[in-house]
């Protein structure tokens, strides 16, 4: 299953740490890990959240999680039919990165100056 996760960044610099194969770990406020299953919400996110009201800059990854694996996990609709994303609790994030096919990848960034 491709997915698509906007982050900001910080996460992103973390992320390349990982060496571009694994999520960085939760906040103790975030409970859920939440990838988003389409690019346009996830670029809608990046936009919009990470670079407008973030941290000035935000970036949509793309990557792969072994399909089997990812039907655990229900999808949730979160506004508009577009708005579709798996709901990943935190404490599972360890074990989706495992799942993980290749690398994470940047395919989309967002400034606030734009």
């Amino acid at each position: 299953m491709v997915l698509y996760r906007p982050v900001g960044p910080k996460e992103l610099e973390l992320i390349r740490q990982s060496g571009t194969i694994a999520f960085p770990p939760r906040l103790p406020e975030q409970p859920i890990f939440y990838p988003v299953l389409n690019e346009e919400y996830a670029s809608e996110i990046a936009e919009k959240w990470n670079a407008k009201r973030g941290e000035g800059k935000g970036y949509v990854t793309r990557f792969a999680v072994e399909d089997a694996y990812a039907a655990q996990f229900e999808v949730h609709v979160v506004g508009n039919r577009t708005h579709r994303e798996l709901w990943i609790p935190a404490e599972e994030l360890s074990a989706f990165n495992r799942h993980i096919i290749g690398k994470i990848e940047v395919i989309r960034e967002f400034s606030a100056e734009t």
